[in-house]
């Protein structure tokens, strides 16, 4: 017959409620994993969608036949975002656009995006500072210098 040590009869059941506090745990670490992950998601959707918007519509600006927010607008819409402004100043074009954000855990906001698009001017000796097409920009982002 076996008989408990001494001093170990009060920790019977101590593994078990140790193991669910830690799945417990777990369970809510992979869920604000999700929800990150599904935020930055988006917002890299945003993104991407405010960078297309402003290239097209940099495009149609070039173009000088089609309308630059108009181009801009059709890209929007064809990556899921709604373009909320298309300003024209100079040769760029600003854009800001919203996609729908992740819908868990009581999350309901969208995400917005802004992104710029324009010629590119080469610095004097540079090829491509005469006559030809001018090149394309990268999209600047807020924040960014030209």
């Amino acid at each position: 017959m076996t008989t408990p040590r001494p001093g170990r009869a009060g920790e019977r059941g101590a593994a078990t409620v140790l193991t669910v506090a830690m799945a417990g745990l777990l369970l809510l670490v992979g869920a604000a994993a999700a929800v990150v992950g599904a935020i930055v998601a988006s917002h890299r959707s945003a993104q991407s969608a405010a960078d297309l918007a402003a290239l097209a519509g940099a495009t149609a600006l070039s173009e000088a036949a089609r309308d630059p927010c108009g181009a801009a607008a059709e890209v929007a819409t064809a990556n899921d975002a709604r373009l909320d402004r298309c300003v024209v100043e100079g040769d760029e074009v600003l854009v800001a656009v919203t996609v729908a954000g992740p819908r868990w855990l009581g999350q309901d906001e969208d995400l917005t995006a802004e992104a710029r698009a324009g010629s590119v001017r080469p610095a004097p000796g540079q090829a491509g500072d005469g006559a030809g097409a001018p090149g394309w920009a990268r999209p600047v982002h807020p924040g960014e210098s030209g």
